[in-house]
């Protein structure tokens, strides 16, 4: 296993903020942590990359042990937290030199791996990174963080904030990376990224949900989906959840998601009770089970 942490723990005074959390992921794995802001996270990505220790349990990087092989871990990572920490008074330039220079190596060394990303920020080379778009300080702590040739890559949500467009492209370069041999973990709040990784663990409060593949994750929801849909959707969901039968209901786009606890549940007599609540352009239809939809089952 690259990366192999075994019930870690971790509070700040009164807060248990990472509670008994164990999971591995392989060699050249794309490994996702998918949980909402305040899951624990970020406290996970600290201990794993050395800035934090665990009140109990053990983490392995590489075959390193976080405590007592730091550094060598250190050499071994590339880490790209949340919030954009680069040195936004120098250049795209002479932020990646500098972080090639730490590392003793240089740009040119270790450039066939950054190639793809560079490419598409070296017209703004000589900018000031303070002065880059999101999607391009994205790319650039992302260089950043593999000027090296780590192997193992934490990511603390690096799309958040991110425009649509931008965020599509960063995942097709972590498809490229993880070509590449690089084990990749990374955390999100986005649940439909999940389903691009590899294998993903749904994390709240601190606590581990559930671990599998998306696909394996979705199969094992207990219930069918509908999309409901009317004029007035907070009155919408107000009857929904007044309905005797209702199993679950919450928001979903333009829709709402409803789950009956019966087994022969029958939509029309949905219908029937939701015109009787005075509601207009009724609409009600069977949807494909989301992450999401698994994520609110499972945090209840």
């Amino acid at each position: 296993m690259s990366i192999s942490v075994k019930n870690i723990s971790k509070s700040f005074k009164k807060v248990n903020a990472v509670n008994d959390v164990s999971f591995e992921v392989k060699e050249g794995e794309l490994f996702g942590l998918i949980g909402p802001d305040g899951a624990g996270k970020t406290t996970i990505f600290r201990i794993l990359t050395t800035l934090l220790f665990a009140d109990k349990g053990a983490v392995t990087i590489a075959g390193f042990d976080v405590v007592d092989d730091y550094k060598e871990i250190r050499n071994n990572v590339g880490y790209m937290p949340g919030k954009f920490s680069l040195y936004q008074d120098l250049t795209v330039e002479e932020n990646l030199e500098f972080f090639a220079t730490i590392f003793g190596t240089t740009i040119e060394e270790n450039y066939e791996l950054i190639k793809d990303i560079y490419i598409q920020i070296e017209p703004f080379k000589k900018r000031r990174a303070g002065k880059l778009s999101g999607g391009m300080k994205q790319k650039l702590a992302l260089c950043c963080a593999l000027i090296h040739k780590p192997k193992v890559l934490f990511l603390d949500e690096p799309t958040t904030g991110v425009d649509p467009v931008s965020r599509k492209e960063f995942w097709e370069m972590l498809k490229r990376l993880q070509q590449k041999g690089i084990t990749i973990l990374v955390s999100t709040p986005y649940m439909d990224e999940a389903a691009l990784c590899d294998r993903i663990a749904l994390i709240q409060g601190g606590k581990i949900l559930q671990i599998d593949t998306p696909q394996e994750i979705i199969k094992h929801y207990p219930k069918k989906i509908y999309d409901v849909s009317a004029d007035n959707m907070y009155h919408l969901i107000k009857s929904l959840k007044s309905f005797e039968h209702n199993y679950s209901v919450y928001p979903f786009g333009e829709f709402v998601h409803y789950t009956d606890n019966r087994a022969n549940f029958n939509p029309q007599e949905l219908q029937q009770y939701l015109e009787t609540k005075n509601h207009q352009n009724i609409k009600i239809e069977i949807t494909k089970t989301t992450i999401e939809d698994t994520f609110m089952e499972l945090a209840k």
